[in-house]
């Protein structure tokens, strides 16, 4: 493969996947930094692209949440045996979007060879030879890598593109309208959709970028898909799009959930995730405060079912009746007795009370799920709780996201898919 560096694009504030990415009341959480089964998001997608022959990594941040959240996880790469730059923190107040952020690490650093520009809210199942390759030989100033969805599932969503026999690109769509793409396309069950993962030729880009009319664009708003991409298709430069295996996209809670499944099952062979359910040995170790039996006991006298894609971490208390399947539990979780989990992710310190029903549903730390036997809370339909929210015994919530801090009431009378921000 030839010499590639690589891009990640961190400065986003993250708001089509809040609560996810509120810390607090007015705290950012980068995207990058938020909680993936375990470990920040960014490392994953450093360590899947180190194991393809990526050593060289630069982070376009910006704001001081985005760039020191991100250096808390990866410092300068050597909890990943890579190297890892940053874009200068003066250069934060230039940031017009990711188009800009990305010439403007070009510039700093003197990239001058082929780069992999990433979004910090996805992972991606590829063969980056094989891209890199076609890519090369094409003399493409950038190779867009698309996957397939639906037109339902595009519209207003994912930008997408119209290109010729040959992968070359004539024109974009930035999250366009349902209609729009049923007339542009030919198969509406297959629209090819930008990833935001991107090669590109440094120098050629970088020459156009301190052209005038680009170099004026960038003053004012230079985001890849709405600005970047359409002008360099508009002037005739080369543009291609190449297919890849798969983009899981995290940036809000349904797909960050749906990934979360489809990954913990096997179904991204890159990040190299076991698919056996893992328990840690301090968790089986853990005596529940109802039987005063261990995890390994009640395993072993069929109290408890956990399984299928089942990652438990460490000192979790788990009562007996419960079920766990396609769920990541963190750290100090306490799970009370007959609660049941079903694709849920259920951050440190959670607290899931007695006979809670859950699925489909982010739990964020200190989370708590009031619950009883006689009155059962329920919380489906792709819900996400922020950090240290309550939500009080016997709440039926469908869809509803709930920003950090706060307390809703079962009486509370949530409509489906309510946000909850104050």
């Amino acid at each position: 493969m030839h010499a590639l560096d690589a891009i990640a694009l961190a400065g986003g504030r993250g708001v089509r996947a809040r609560p996810l990415t509120l810390e607090g009341p007015g705290h950012i959480r980068s995207k990058a930094a938020v909680s993936f089964l375990g470990r920040p998001l960014i490392e994953w997608q450093i360590a899947a692209f180190r194991n393809q022959g990526i050593s060289n990594f630069y982070v376009a941040a910006n704001g001081r949440e985005n760039r020191y959240q991100v250096k808390d996880a990866l410092r300068y790469g050597e909890p990943l045996g890579v190297t890892v730059r940053y874009s200068r923190p003066r250069s934060d107040r230039f940031n017009t979007g990711s188009g800009q952020a990305t010439l403007s690490i070009l510039q700093e650093w003197d990239l001058r060879g082929h780069a992999l520009v990433f979004p910090a809210d996805s992972i991606f199942e590829l063969d980056l030879d094989e891209l890199v390759r076609g890519h090369v030989a094409s003399g493409a100033i950038v190779t867009v890598a698309t996957v397939h969805r639906t037109a339902q599932e595009v519209a207003g969503t994912y930008g997408t593109m119209v290109s010729d026999g040959g992968g070359w690109i004539r024109s974009f769509l930035e999250k366009p309208p349902l209609g729009a793409i049923e007339a542009m396309m030919t198969d509406p069950a297959r629209v090819p959709v930008n990833t935001s993962l991107y090669l590109i030729d440094c120098a050629r880009l970088r020459e156009l970028g301190a052209e005038g009319e680009l170099a004026a664009l960038a003053r004012g708003s230079l985001d890849w898909g709405g600005d970047l991409l359409p002008w360099l298709v508009s002037r005739g430069h080369p543009v291609r799009c190449a297919p890849i295996v798969k983009a899981g996209d995290l940036g809000n809670p349904r797909e960050y959930l749906l990934t979360m499944a489809e990954a913990m099952a096997g179904g991204y062979p890159s990040l190299r995730l076991s698919r056996e359910s893992a328990i840690h040995e301090s968790s089986l170790a853990r005596r529940d405060e109802t039987s005063g039996m261990t995890l390994a006991a009640k395993l072993t006298a069929g109290l408890v079912w956990i399984g299928p894609n089942v990652w438990i971490g460490r000192d979790v208390e788990i009562g007996p009746g419960v079920v766990l399947r396609d769920c990541h539990v963190g750290d100090e979780a306490d799970l009370h007795p007959w609660c049941r989990l079903e694709r849920v992710a259920c951050l440190d310190g959670a607290m899931i009370g007695p006979g809670a029903r859950l699925s489909d549903t982010h739990v964020g730390m200190m989370a708590r799920v009031d619950s009883s036997l006689r009155r059962p809370t329920v919380i489906d339909g792709f819900s996400a709780l922020g950090h240290e929210v309550r939500v009080s015994e016997g709440a039926r919530l469908t869809g509803v996201t709930a920003y950090p801090g706060l307390t809703v009431g079962a009486e509370a009378d949530a409509p489906e898919r309510a946000r909850l921000t104050g």
